[in-house]
């Protein structure tokens, strides 16, 4: 098994509130290695963000990073201090963020902002990050780069604005990127080509891809490894072939049925998971999946399920097995 180059241990970000403690990442591990496509999963609200902001320490108060180890080639980012974290943040690992249009400043130019990342990080004159700019918005596959250099954000479709952040973010060759939610605001034929451009980018530059998203199909298409997540948990942890031919977890499973599957349109009603994924405020007791799964049984209200294997098969957390 090729060396991890990120490896996150027993994870915990708090937000510490007056209402209480909201445990919004709570004890979550994995690791990814160079090229390799992760993916985490999961509804809104499950700490899909979250896991992704906390390894950039990028966590608003009253948010805290409570626990745990981020180790980034040996390094562990935790107890960096803030001047050497910024040094790594866009250089070392990117981030795509969810909505264009709040991610990039309204007031300056695409060009200014993808060279200022250039200057940043790297000794470079203004004169040679101009020209790196340029050829970054033609490698992400903007047309005519000359012009919308020179333009802003809101002048640019959602499309262009994503590729003018995924830009932003591989200007450095940084060795992993955190895309969350990439292609949430697009049209499918967008997404498509925001997918392949990532997955070139992987092939061509080595990059590492942790890929947020609530869309099963993205996963299918991009990760070679998929955890699912629920209540700031993961529930399930399986490479993604494995996944959808034998999914354990019962929220896993709801997951799947309320995807449109290959059948066609009509053919097979969508079924949804029923209830709503609880307040990190008011969590039940045992598993936090219990008041929404069909398969309860006395046991799930009483005691939390630890991540295990199942003889013969991949880490799940549930009872059942």
């Amino acid at each position: 098994m090729a060396e991890a180059l990120l490896e996150v241990r027993n994870l915990k970000t708090y937000f510490l509130t007056e209402a209480g403690t909201a445990r919004a990442v709570d004890s979550v591990s994995f690791s990814i290695s160079e090229r390799q496509v992760i993916g985490i999963v999961g509804e809104s609200g499950c700490g899909k963000s979250v896991t992704a902001l906390s390894i950039m320490r990028l966590i608003p108060p009253p948010g805290i990073i409570a626990g745990g180890e981020m180790l980034f080639g040996g390094k562990n980012l935790l107890g960096l201090p803030e001047r050497e974290m910024e040094s790594v943040r866009g250089n070392e690992i990117s981030m795509i963020f969810q909505e264009p249009m709040t991610s990039l400043n309204p007031v300056f130019r695409i060009g200014e902002q993808i060279s200022e990342v250039l200057l940043r990080h790297k000794p470079i004159s203004k004169k040679e990050a101009a020209e790196q700019t340029l050829r970054l918005l033609r490698q992400v596959g903007i047309p005519s780069p000359e012009i919308r250099v020179r333009e802003y954000p809101h002048k640019m479709s959602g499309g262009m604005r994503q590729r003018a952040m995924i830009a932003m973010a591989i200007a450095c060759k940084p060795r992993l990127i955190i895309a969350d939610e990439p292609t949430t605001a697009l049209d499918v034929t967008i997404q498509s080509q925001i997918l392949a451009l990532l997955d070139m980018l992987r092939e061509t530059e080595g990059m590492a891809i942790l890929l947020i998203t609530h869309d099963l199909g993205v996963i299918a298409e991009m990760a070679e490894e998929v955890l699912v997540m629920y209540t700031g948990r993961v529930v399930e942890h399986a490479r993604v072939k494995e996944l959808f031919k034998n999914p354990l977890h019962p929220y896993t499973q709801g997951l799947m049925r309320s995807v449109p599957g290959r059948e066609g349109r009509g053919k097979k009603r969508l079924e949804a998971i029923p209830g709503v994924v609880p307040s990190l405020l008011a969590l039940p007791l045992g598993c936090k999946f219990n008041t929404r799964c069909p398969y309860s049984f006395d046991r799930c209200f009483r005691e939390e399920p630890p991540l295990a294997a199942p003889e013969g098969g991949h880490p799940v957390r549930c009872w059942l097995y």
